[in-house]
């Protein structure tokens, strides 16, 4: 069920086992990889629509039209920042512009050095789901995920990968990094649902 929100679209309430963070730590795992903008880019494949490969440079893909989510970022280590400002290429422009095909039933988000979160399709559509740029109005930092960052703000934020390079369309469920090491394939945090041992038959494929 959906939490009530206040004026600036934050939740008003922290799900079940969270504590308010001040500030933004950082978290993640491994190096964080140097960016050349000559070298980068943003790549939709797997099951399209039209079975091509989408890509887009730094340029084009900052090009692309820009959208703002107020939304909280709820961490797995039971952080929760509330009402951050983030800006950046919403989901659907992407599934707008490169289609999926009509089985397409998930989606595997790949990042540098071969990190991977898998998504229901109908979770990375949500219209509040946000391949951001920006947070509060500024570039995001090298820490923070700097060029691209996933937000996916109504599941755990390790569904939402730093470092973003593209996105694969899938016909059927396949676990990412961090869910094929114990995280719940879904991660709702008003669920609680953060290890692989709490998900219920058909909340994911076998680990």
């Amino acid at each position: 069920m959906a939490q009530p929100e206040n004026r600036e679209g934050a939740q008003q309430d922290l799900p079940p086992g969270q504590r308010l963070q001040r500030g933004w730590p950082v978290t993640h795992y491994g190096p964080v990889p140097k960016f050349k903008a000559d070298r980068w880019e943003f790549r939709v494949f797997g099951a399209t629509a039209d079975g091509d490969k989408h890509c887009w440079n730094h340029e084009d893909f900052s090009a692309l039209p820009y959208t703002t989510v107020v939304a909280d970022l709820h961490c797995v280590t039971k952080f929760s920042m509330l009402g951050a400002e983030w800006g950046g290429v919403a989901a659907a422009t992407v599934l707008e512009l490169a289609p999926p095909a009509p089985d397409v039933t998930h989606v595997m988000v790949w990042a540098e050095y071969g990190f991977s979160s898998n998504l229901r399709l109908s979770d990375f559509a949500s219209g509040r789901t946000v391949f951001a740029t920006h947070k509060d109005g500024e570039l995001l930092t090298a820490e923070h995920g700097f060029p691209v960052r996933l937000i996916v703000p109504h599941l755990y934020a390790w569904k939402g990968p730093k470092w973003v390079r593209g996105v694969e369309y899938m016909t059927a469920d396949r676990r990412g990094f961090w869910e094929e090491r114990g995280y719940h394939n879904i991660g709702d945090p008003w669920k609680e649902q953060r290890y692989s041992y709490q998900e219920e038959p058909g909340d994911g494929p076998e680990l």
